[in-house]
């Protein structure tokens, strides 16, 4: 694709119109507050409007049904919405990877009070109490990596996932409460709803998701492919503002200005004590476990916003293990080219590169962290 000229895209009529953009509040959708407030948007000539979802479920539906242009969504929903598992097909696309890695996995206080402290003697405890209670784990979506992780963890300790245990969807934001209820024996999900469970004294962390499955890919800003061909520079641009953004979220200097703006309730809606541990890493899983790695999620650095072959592959692995198609024949490296766009991200790159200076350079960004 050729690129135009940054002045440009000010000017297009189709770049002037204003363009929804729908996120699930997690501390994941950094890139979508920080674009905001940076007024990164504008700077590539683009009128965005947010939309807070609630779920992935609602996310989904309202790409196909054209509600929303463009969203921050989880990296196989591009795919999965393609092949039409759990939806009507809609050929669905991604030019940019929002973040790697983000999840845990989040145990009951009442399992830890049962003796449960690993994969291990969480086996012990379902052996114990077969007959009597089968332990229920949400998910944030059927097709997610929370599932497939939450899956291959419970199976590597001797647990079938689909006989042991009961899997259930719930959206992110309902998690630590449906723990706290009673409703969970565990969930998995991404920040800062771990943490919110150990705040409200439901569960402690067992897993990250950068131990299980390091840097997969996580979440993806997913559109529609005709909305992607038929709004090429558009798509382009909003794809350039975000990986900008990005940049930003991963920088450490950053972190305390946007754990303020996540905490806003039009984002997140936290408080700024649940979203540090999943911007910083700096994690207390509760019951004196710890994990502090700056690789807990990943904006930037990398290549992470890259959709490479490789993260294609990944999803389309997770899709042949989900057991989601009668025909896995079909999940092959073709979709993959199809689904995640490396050539489109290219051109976002170039954008990038041509709109120069970052919005966010210092002296701009020292000052307004250290305010």
């Amino acid at each position: 694709m050729m690129i135009k000229n940054s002045h440009a895209f000010g000017g297009s009529a189709a770049l002037g119109r204003k363009l929804r953009l729908g996120f699930v509040p997690l501390a994941d959708c950094a890139p979508v507050a920080a674009a905001q407030e940076l007024d990164l948007f504008r700077k590539y000539g683009l009128t965005v409007e947010l939309s807070r979802e609630l779920g992935w479920a609602s996310i989904r539906d309202k790409i196909i049904h054209r509600e929303l242009g463009a969203a921050h969504a989880l990296a196989p929903m591009p795919a999965a919405a393609t092949l039409g598992f759990g939806s009507p097909p809609c050929d669905c696309e991604a030019a940019l990877v929002l973040s790697l890695n983000g999840t845990a996995i989040t145990l009951s206080e009442d399992l830890w009070k049962r003796g449960v402290r690993d994969g291990r003697t969480l086996r012990e405890e379902i052996l114990r109490a077969r007959g009597s209670k089968r332990f229920t784990f949400g998910v944030v979506f059927p097709i997610s990596s929370h599932r497939h992780m939450l899956r291959r963890w419970l199976a590597a300790h001797g647990i079938d996932p689909e006989r042991d245990v009961r899997l259930v969807t719930v959206p992110p934001p309902q998690m630590a409460a449906n723990l706290k209820a009673g409703n969970l024996d565990g969930f998995c999900a991404s920040e800062p709803w771990n943490s919110a469970a150990m705040q409200m004294q439901a569960g402690w962390i067992v897993a990250a998701g950068a131990q299980l499955d390091p840097l997969h890919p996580e979440k993806v800003l997913m559109v529609r492919s005709d909305f992607a061909a038929e709004n090429a520079d558009e798509h382009v641009a909003l794809v350039a503002a975000l990986l900008e953004a990005c940049e930003f979220c991963d920088d450490p200097r950053n972190h305390e200005l946007l754990i303020r703006w996540l905490a806003r309730a039009d984002y997140v809606g936290v408080d700024e004590a649940l979203l540090r541990p999943g911007i910083t890493g700096r994690m207390e899983w509760g019951h004196d476990l710890k994990y502090n790695q700056n690789d807990f999620c990943v904006f930037h650095r990398g290549d992470a916003n890259e959709p490479s072959g490789r993260k294609a592959a990944w999803v389309l692995d997770l899709l042949r293990g989900g057991g989601f198609s009668a025909e896995p024949s079909t999940i092959n490296f073709e979709l993959g080219r199809q689904f995640f766009r490396p050539d489109l991200y290219g051109s976002a790159v170039e954008l990038r590169r041509q709109m120069g200076r970052r919005a966010f350079d210092p002296p701009c960004a020292v000052v307004e962290n250290t305010v």
